[in-house]
């Protein structure tokens, strides 16, 4: 296993945000980027979190993404916009459509964003916590690669494609639960290949169809639950993709293919005011009163307590911003170097090592 070292957040922050300028992301959006990759892995999200920076300079480098989009938001209705990215940096892209959002749910209660062609816009959690902060419920779902197996099937169809949803809690921080489609996201594959660690063999399947535990035999990821992870995908695929008029399934972009062209990505925001519907403090009160019962749980054997969806990325969460994240030392030593990216992704399929 390759030897890590631990950065207090502020550091890491500093050192990704440097990165991204030195390819040649403009500086709000390096600290939007940055902020939100050490949001990920102080959460334990590291599929999400520095390990893409090379490819997200490698992509930024090679003109993959804009880097002055003409966005334009377009509101369809009372409750209803799309935010057209330009192919945007995701994660600048989203924080916008998100920002609009917040306006449209304000006055009516209700906003649905569509988010059409962007970048890879990162870990959802990350958005949805900053709307249940302001109050809100937030759904979010998006598109991804096709790297995944369909139940059933033998070769790769969708995407991992994930969905989100955080709401607020009383005296607590905002419950934010945030899944792939799949059994596990494509950035888990590439975290247990940057610290050389072997993957369970329910994750994935190699290039015969097998299950394999060497994530770099990757040749296809597994759905969730079986069918049920499977139609997840194909819904997620529905709403973000094909209600947006972007590319569907097998037609979506891969991530590695082309880094000199943008990749056309679509993602939706749901925003819920709760005070529509009821008291809003009550229903703070209430969440509250799920999440004690829940832990009042009597755990089963082997179990030290029962924990809220998306509890144990809350913990972590905290323990890093206090303790600090670990990253791997080849990682740590990229971010301190001169190289802008290791030129090792572009024109490579999606499962590439």
């Amino acid at each position: 296993m390759e030897e890590t070292i631990k950065l207090k957040t502020p550091e890491l922050f500093v050192l990704i945000e440097r990165k991204f300028k030195q390819a040649g992301l403009p500086d709000e959006q390096a600290k939007e980027a940055a902020n939100q990759l050490v949001f990920a892995d102080a959460c334990g999200i590291h599929s999400h979190g520095v390990v893409r920076l090379d490819y997200y300079a490698e992509q930024i480098a090679k003109g993959g993404i804009t880097l002055h989009p003409e966005t334009k938001f377009e509101q369809t209705g009372p409750s209803t916009a799309i935010f057209h990215g330009d192919n945007g940096m995701g994660q600048f892209i989203c924080r916008q459509a998100l920002e609009h959002g917040f306006k449209m749910v304000a006055e009516s209660g209700l906003a649905l964003v569509g988010v059409s062609k962007m970048s890879h816009s990162g870990a959802l959690g990350y958005y949805l916590k900053k709307a249940a902060e302001k109050g809100y419920i937030a759904l979010s779902m998006c598109q991804s690669d096709p790297m995944v197996v369909p139940f059933g099937g033998s070769e790769i169809y969708f995407g991992t494609n994930p969905i989100g949803i955080g709401a607020p809690c009383a005296d607590r921080p905002p419950v934010v639960f945030d899944m792939a489609t799949s059994v596990q996201a494509w950035g888990k594959i590439l975290d247990a290949r940057s610290k050389k660690q072997k993957i369970p063999t329910t994750w994935a399947v190699d290039k015969d169809g097998k299950p394999t535990d060497d994530p770099m035999k990757v040749q296809g990821l597994l759905p969730i639950a079986g069918p049920k992870g499977y139609g997840l995908m194909m819904m997620v695929d529905i709403l973000a993709g094909v209600l947006l008029g972007l590319p569907f399934g097998k037609h979506v972009s891969s991530m590695y293919d082309d880094l000199t062209t943008g990749r056309n990505l679509g993602q939706i925001f749901l925003l819920i005011d709760p005070k529509r519907f009821t008291d809003p403090h009550e229903f703070k009160i209430k969440i509250k009163q799920m999440v004690d019962e829940l832990h009042e749980n009597k755990p089963a054997d082997g179990f030290d307590q029962v924990y809220y969806p998306g509890e144990l990325s809350q913990i972590k969460y905290e323990t890093s911003i206090e303790g600090g994240i670990e990253i791997p030392t080849s990682i740590y030593e990229y971010l301190q170097s001169e190289t802008v990216h290791f030129n090792q992704y572009n024109g490579k399929d999606a499962f590439a090592e």
